[in-house]
């Protein structure tokens, strides 16, 4: 018969995403349980296994079909599977997720930093088609980044490749990062960055802005751009200056064909990158400076996508 399927699973916070695929990389069925924290998240991997089994169960699925499930977990994980320094936030220690799990179902598991399973979903089936060396950005509540390289996920020593958020950008910064550095990429380019950027922008004096009135948001300031605002726009050529800076210094040491840009800034759509990549081409090194910027198609669904493509590409 062949393998003919195999499962996604994107371990959050608060909900587990499991996706069904085919061996082409469709996804035939999608669907969430709650992260259980209880406990360390001992309950975690079992919930998840029992899950699985019901999926195959429901589907006529048999163990000899399954090519086999990826795993995306919020933490370092290295190339056997094993999270290095445990998952603070489901409070996870150390350990190997591949076994835990086949002692439940007894497929191949192979497992990656969520982040970085996201960006090899975008690459695989999303923004990144085509490419096999990108950076994906994921601009949010912070800047996250994963760096696939000739079609493999760069992890780095201790699992943290791809901290792009964490490059330093700005010295005369007095506020600190999440990281307690000063400085960091993070504080500008992330949708947290650019309230900032936009604060301090209209407290510099009085020049009339649709920004003074109602809620301020990385939103409210690309829809302030796209209506022509002159505040706005200064405050966006500020936030695109320090991510491309941000994204050349990137570009010199992995040289990747293409960034793909997601998040939830990234919804203000192309006009996004209009402002980023002038800066890019101003500050990066000649032969790195034919990189591609695209939007990241897949969202909350690339983390499902990318595990799976741990397993079927």
């Amino acid at each position: 018969m062949g393998k003919k399927y195999a499962f996604g699973v994107d371990i959050g916070g608060t909900t587990v995403k499991i996706g069904l695929f085919d061996k082409e990389g469709c996804v035939l069925d999608k669907w969430e349980i709650p992260t259980n924290k209880d406990n360390d998240g001992d309950s975690i991997l079992p919930d998840v296994a029992e899950s699985l089994l019901e999926k195959m169960k429901e589907k006529g699925i048999d163990e000899d079909d399954l090519a086999g499930i990826g795993v995306g977990a919020p933490g370092a994980v290295d190339e056997e599977g094993t999270l290095v320094g445990g998952a603070v936030n489901i409070g996870w220690k150390p350990f190997n997720i591949p076994k835990v799990l086949n002692a439940y179902i007894n497929v191949p598991v192979k497992a990656a930093n969520d982040a970085n399973a996201a960006a090899f979903g975008e690459m695989w089936q999303g923004g990144g088609k085509g490419y096999t060396s990108m950076v994906a950005v994921t601009l949010g509540t912070g800047v996250g980044g994963g760096i696939i390289i000739n079609g493999n996920i760069l992890t780095g020593a201790t699992g943290a490749g791809g901290e792009i958020g964490h490059i330093h950008i700005e010295d005369n910064e007095t506020e600190e990062c999440g990281c307690k550095n000063k400085g960091c990429l993070e504080q500008y380019a992330s949708a947290t960055g650019i309230v900032r950027l936009a604060k301090r922008r209209l407290a510099k004096d009085d020049k009339p802005s649709v920004l003074r009135e109602g809620t301020l948001s990385a939103k409210s300031v690309f829809d302030a751009v796209k209506a022509g605002d002159e505040v706005a726009i200064q405050i966006a050529e500020q936030f695109g200056e320090y991510l491309g800076k941000g994204l050349a210094a990137v570009a010199g040491v992995v040289n990747p064909e293409v960034f793909v840009i997601g998040g939830g800034v990234s919804k203000a759509g192309e006009i996004l990158i209009s402002y980023v990549e002038p800066y890019f081409q101003k500050y990066a090194f000649q032969q790195c400076r034919g990189a591609k910027f695209a939007l990241a198609k897949l969202g909350n669904d690339a983390g499902i996508f990318g595990a799976a493509g741990l397993i079927l590409r």
